[in-house]
């Protein structure tokens, strides 16, 4: 009996070891890692984003607390702007300008939790393999690329902490491989302790600042009062709310597609009584922007997407029953 033990073990040695090894050479199982770890650890550093010849430095604290998240984010150069993200509510405080804009947490997520979510529907649109190992922020990494499939999707290439599975940096690349952006931890502390106060304004009860509340009501069904003429291949909706933005823009709707990776934002609202609005495409930064009328609305898409990709999206916006 323990011969025949010692020789099942001695069997199964090498095929948890090849088990292992095959799924480190998994791309979607990579994937999986750096969607989970995002949520799931708690971390902190320093980020530099890269875009159009311009950059930024912003620290975060980040805490997975039982169910659910913490996430401070602190710009430490330009305009000074401090974003803590809790369970229920978004809180943006901007000092220079006084003034706090509180807002529900939605499914929009950045950098390092970049992945929506970890969905084999991927491999539908992007063609993903694993890259070599490389060093960010002085922890070794693996390398995920991600190849768009069609033209409404850009590149993009992930470092993944070999050990946690954390994103430490990704890029995004148009196709004729320019980059588009680029975010990148330069310092990171992973699973250390993270003091509670963290998570606390030194602006919190101030008097004297301008307080807007950008909560909206989520929407579905009929009570949207829009659609889709036709899909967007590999997008859906994945959060729909009516916001009240003010008698200058009245009832705005306010749309979220996603296809696990990248995301567009539809805006609709009244036309403006007065003043002229841009139509058609623009650009800020790698941002891309299509609008276009419906009917007295103006319909405004937006996403860091390819320019097709929020002008087909913009373009398949219609009334609901009709």
């Amino acid at each position: 009996m323990r011969y025949a033990f010692a020789l099942l073990l001695a069997l199964a040695v090498p095929l948890l070891a090849v088990g292992q090894e095959a799924a480190e050479e998994d791309p979607m199982a990579w994937i999986g890692r750096v969607y989970s770890a995002g949520q799931k650890l708690s971390y902190r550093g320093v980020i530099v984003y890269q875009s159009d010849g311009r950059s930024e430095t912003s620290r975060i604290v980040h805490v997975f607390a039982g169910d659910h998240e913490l996430e401070k984010l602190e710009s430490l150069d330009g305009s000074p702007r401090q974003v803590i993200r809790t369970r229920d509510q978004v809180k943006c405080y901007l000092p220079r300008q006084r003034t706090l804009i509180v807002d529900q947490t939605g499914n929009s997520r950045g950098f390092p939790s970049r992945l929506v979510a970890s969905q084999a529907s991927l491999s539908s649109h992007y063609r993903i393999r694993l890259g070599p190992l490389d060093r960010v922020a002085g922890l070794q990494t693996r390398q995920i690329l991600l190849e768009p499939l069609d033209e409404l999707r850009y590149g993009l290439t992930l470092w993944a902490d070999i050990d946690s599975g954390l994103l430490l940096k990704a890029r995004m690349s148009n196709d004729k491989g320019e980059v588009v952006e680029q975010f990148s931890f330069t310092e990171v502390d992973i699973g250390g302790a993270v003091p509670g106060d963290e998570f606390t304004s030194p602006f919190e009860g101030e008097e004297g600042w301008k307080v807007i509340n950008a909560r909206g009501s989520e929407v579905s069904g009929e009570g949207l009062g829009w659609r889709l003429a036709s899909e967007v291949p590999g997008f859906k909706m994945t959060s729909a709310v009516r916001r009240r933005l003010g008698d200058a823009h009245g009832e705005v709707v306010h749309l979220v597609f996603s296809d696990g990776l990248a995301s567009m934002s539809v805006f609709i609202e009244p036309m403006p009584a007065v003043g002229e609005k841009s139509l058609g495409a623009t650009s800020s930064g790698p941002v891309n922007i299509f609008t276009r009328r419906l009917e007295g609305y103006l319909v405004t898409v937006l996403g860091e997407t390819p320019a097709r990709a929020v002008e087909v999206l913009a373009n398949s916006v219609e009334v609901a029953g009709r």
